[in-house]
């Protein structure tokens, strides 16, 4: 899942994004309105985490603009007043959610995994393929019965690679989404957790490597 989160309080921004980081999901920070709107037009974002209350570009027409351009990025906003009527104007304006500050990270992190779910293709709830088993609620994977021990970054990729239902995925593609902003496009670090991944997955090998074309299951 990528996300972005736009958050003017540097502090907290950086915060929120550690934790999502910690759940797997690929995680870029924007500290003003106008840098938030010129990333979504260069990166397509699942979840938009957004403080209403920014300064400058104001929060409210952040959304309108991300409405606007009909994109499917779901919107999670964020606000300092938890008013009745302040959720009733947010959620009129198009965001998909709200949440108010202050707010405890198990419910942001179940929140946002709630509207990357809603963002993409209806999937299962337990991604599988024959003996593998992925609980992506739970962040759990099983193979033959036995628990793997996956890094964020495994289960990641691993979660994208089911979801895509044996399309063939390019390099290119995991690390646009499963990896942030700061990742090289140059770096061999997707062939390198993939290679993690076979050994801890085990025999018999369930990803394939395509030639020319990526990885698939």
């Amino acid at each position: 899942m990528r996300v972005l989160v736009v958050e003017d309080q540097v502090e907290l921004a950086d915060s929120v994004a550690r934790v999502l980081r910690r759940e797997g999901m690929a995680v870029d920070v924007s500290y003003d309105g106008q840098d938030a709107l010129d990333r979504t037009a260069l990166t397509d974002y699942d979840v938009v985490v957004l403080d209403r209350d920014l300064p400058g570009m104001h929060g409210d027409d952040v959304c309108a603009a991300l409405i606007a351009e009909g994109r499917h990025t779901r919107v999670l906003m964020l606000t300092a007043s938890g008013t009745i009527a302040d959720r009733v104007e947010g959620l009129s304006l198009g965001a998909d959610d709200y949440l108010p500050k202050p707010f405890a990270y198990a419910e942001l992190v179940a929140r946002v995994r709630a509207l990357g779910r809603r963002a993409q293709p209806a999937l299962p709830p337990i991604l599988s393929h024959d003996d593998l088993r992925l609980d992506p609620a739970q962040r759990t994977a099983f193979r033959a019965g036995e628990r793997l021990a996956l890094s964020p970054k495994e289960f990641a990729v691993l979660e994208y690679l089911l979801a895509a239902r044996g399309r063939v995925v390019p390099a290119e593609e995991l690390l646009e989404r499963v990896w942030d902003e700061a990742a090289d496009p140059f770096t061999t670090t997707v062939k390198a957790t993939i290679n993690r991944l076979r050994s801890k997955l085990g025999a018999p090998p369930v990803i394939e490597t395509v030639p020319r074309g990526g990885y698939r299951i």
